[in-house]
């Protein structure tokens, strides 16, 4: 149920007609109350005239990106917003993840898999009013996400394969080159380094890197994993370092011998993203 009891309000921004018509008529049979736009600027205005209790988003729109329209729900509300992403779309999809989204999909989807989505993410938010600003409010100018406290960073540097990661002056090389990691993946790296070996649950990754992140799943933490190992390893189907433990979380691997330092015990705090 919705607010004060009515039809769970869905706003679907949506560019496709064929998509927008078969989500506004699947979902109204499915027992939603369906609003529908086809660009960005239209879905802001629905969603500020009377806003929905959850947004079904694509991330390509005419007239703004859905990672834009996203940033502009965040600034002033924690309403869930699912983001849909084309197969290609994936840099936009952590994107727009790291913006506050709380899930995605992927076209084409079945009716089915998004309705239990949905769902899913109605459960895991706690119930507030859809114009209650994510907190604390980005200060004019700043940071439009949440702004939390970044988690602690191991002292020193690694070496696994061709990769050198150097935690003091936080960079990431293979052979010599840059890996340009974003502050979340370095963050991730960090955390799976603490110490190299050890198997980090979902749970305890999801706490560190997005504390009180109530807005975010084990979806999010599997997208940067997946965006790691396309940076890291030689071979991302076929991973060495960054492995999967099933039904306990993730650990990294490496070959001390070849470790230029082991990471230490001591820890001191990230910058905060500027």
């Amino acid at each position: 149920m919705g607010r004060d009891g009515d039809a769970v309000r869905i706003l679907v921004v949506e560019d496709e007609e064929s998509y927008r018509d078969a989500l506004s008529s699947g979902l109204t049979r499915q027992g939603y109350e369906v609003v529908t736009a086809s660009d960005g600027p239209g879905g802001l205005r629905l969603f500020h005239a009377d806003p929905p209790d959850l947004v079904l988003l694509d991330l390509l729109l005419p007239g703004m990106r859905g990672t834009d329209v996203c940033r502009r729900i965040r600034e002033t509300s924690r309403v869930p917003v699912i983001m849909v992403s084309a197969i290609d779309s994936e840099v936009d999809v952590v994107l727009g993840l790291e913006l506050g989204a709380s899930d995605y999909v992927t076209k084409p989807f079945h009716l089915r898999e998004l309705v239990a989505r949905i769902e899913a993410v109605l459960r895991r938010v706690p119930a507030v009013p859809p114009d209650t600003p994510a907190s604390p409010p980005a200060a004019a100018g700043g940071p439009l996400t949440p702004a939390t406290p970044a988690p602690a960073t191991p002292e020193g540097s690694l070496a696994f394969g061709e990769v050198v990661v150097d935690f003091d002056r936080r960079t990431v090389t293979r052979h010599g080159t840059d890996l340009h990691l974003s502050r979340r993946e370095l963050d991730l790296l960090a955390a799976l380094a603490s110490p190299p070996g050890r198997v980090h649950t979902r749970e305890d990754l999801l706490d560190l890197l997005w504390p009180g992140g109530n807005l975010v799943d084990s979806r999010t933490l599997d997208t940067h994993v997946h965006r790691l190992r396309t940076k890291i390893e030689v071979d991302p189907s076929a991973p060495h370092h960054l492995m999967t433990v099933r039904g306990v979380g993730f650990r990294l691997d490496v070959d001390t011998a070849h470790t230029a330092r082991r990471v230490g015990d001591a820890f001191r705090p990230t910058a905060p993203p500027r």
